[in-house]
């Protein structure tokens, strides 16, 4: 029985970035001869054993064979006389298949070392097209490690393609595109991600909505990037500077779906496209089972995130009513949530990535002036039922009017 160290602690110490989880293969052994050792089984597709000390992964040396449609088509051999070699041979990139022995030994049959080098992503074999889910996880590695200079190898690019015009994206569970969406999310470059979807065709099978903004224009003089699908990928990399939260980078990538359904007469103008997008957002993140929390602030977004860029010109009681709609005095972090996205939109524009945003603090501040108003003393006037919520919202919209005129004249 020998074991190793693969896939990612491998590869990221060697590019020396943290490793935070790291994965074993077992070589020349059974799943008794494990149990018997303390191991505790936690797959039942393919053996995957915990270490009784550490509760890391350790899976036995196996083969794979395509035998259906998608990524759980295979049939899969795990027996001891499978090889370090095989094994690693099944893996998707050459960068995640290489193994470390006990002595500290690199063992890379695939020249991983050679393509970290070179900074390629690049696939081990041709068996890379059998398992469709290697799309999204490219991208996904493209995402992570553009900030280190890699690029898509183009015969893999090629073979992305093939998986794509094949229609075994179609195959894909929803939870997993979203798994590996929500992970592509949270990199330093997300925008990647959806960029190489796009290149290989699977933005338009996965992400519909996304991929309809691309050659959908906007007026010059306010987007001077013009594109739609660019604009909205800009707006994901100002997001992703101006936040880690993952829910708001989707919810700034999103914010302008509406535009799709703009009618071409009407272009480079969108009339509604606001309101329009809210039952994209909601099909989107139902269809790909999003987490409520990501629904939730992208819808609003969607809906108001115009506001917020003339929120001085509009009058205090339509801004209360915007707080109401936010469900802001519940949910406070929304009106910050909701300022932030409206910054990434308007600085995700081509050579506007620089420009000021002073509208994001003043929602905050007038905000803040509603916020203050009591309903304590309200209550203690008299006021009951409805009456309560009455005077509670008058208050609040003279709150904003006095905060705003001061305001004015401050200027």
């Amino acid at each position: 029985m020998q074991k190793y160290l693969v896939g990612g602690a491998v590869r990221d110490r060697l590019l020396g970035l943290p490793v935070t989880d790291r994965d074993w293969v077992v070589v020349g052994a059974t799943p008794d001869a494990l149990l018997a050792q303390g191991y505790q089984q936690a797959g039942r597709d393919f053996p995957v054993f915990l270490h009784p000390t550490t509760h890391e992964e350790y899976a036995l040396a196996r083969t794979e064979r395509k035998t259906g449609s998608g990524y759980t088509g295979f049939d899969t051999r795990f027996t001891p006389e499978v090889t370090l070699e095989e094994d690693l041979q099944r893996r998707d990139l050459t960068i995640n298949a290489m193994a470390q022995d006990a002595a500290g030994m690199i063992i890379d049959p695939w020249h991983g070392q050679q393509d970290l080098a070179q900074r390629l992503l690049r696939h081990v074999s041709v068996a890379f097209i059998e398992d469709p889910l290697r799309v999204l996880r490219v991208a996904r590695f493209a995402a992570r490690f553009a900030p280190l200079g890699f690029s898509i190898a183009e015969e893999t690019s090629v073979l992305m393609q093939q998986i794509t015009q094949s229609g075994e994206l179609a195959y894909l569970t929803h939870e997993r595109v979203w798994k590996e969406t929500e992970k592509a999310l949270s990199t330093d470059s997300p925008s990647t991600y959806f960029s190489v979807l796009r290149q290989c065709g699977a933005l338009a099978v996965l992400f519909p909505e996304l991929d309809a903004l691309f050659g959908v224009p906007a007026p010059a003089k306010w987007h001077p990037e013009i594109d739609t699908g660019v604009h909205s990928l800009l707006s994901l990399d100002m997001a992703t500077q101006l936040t880690d939260d993952p829910a708001l980078r989707f919810s700034a990538l999103f914010h302008d779906v509406g535009k799709g359904l703009t009618p071409a007469e009407l272009w480079p103008s969108h009339p509604g496209h606001g309101a329009a997008g809210v039952p994209l957002i909601e099909a989107l993140c139902q269809r790909l089972k999003v987490p409520n929390h990501y629904r939730d602030i992208a819808r609003l977004v969607t809906e108001f995130h115009d506001i917020v860029h003339s929120v001085e010109k509009y009058p205090a009681e339509r801004l209360v009513t915007l707080f109401d709609q936010l469900d802001a005095w519940r949910k406070p972090e929304r009106v910050a949530q909701l300022a932030l996205v409206s910054e990434a939109d308007v600085r995700g524009r081509l050579g506007w990535q620089d420009r000021a945003y002073p509208q994001a603090q003043q929602l905050r501040q007038i905000f803040a002036a509603a916020q203050a108003v009591s309903v304590g003393p309200i209550v203690a006037a008299g006021f009951t039922g409805k009456a309560v919520r009455d005077e509670l919202t008058r208050q609040r919209t003279l709150a904003v009017a006095d905060f705003m005129a001061e305001r004015l004249k401050a200027e």
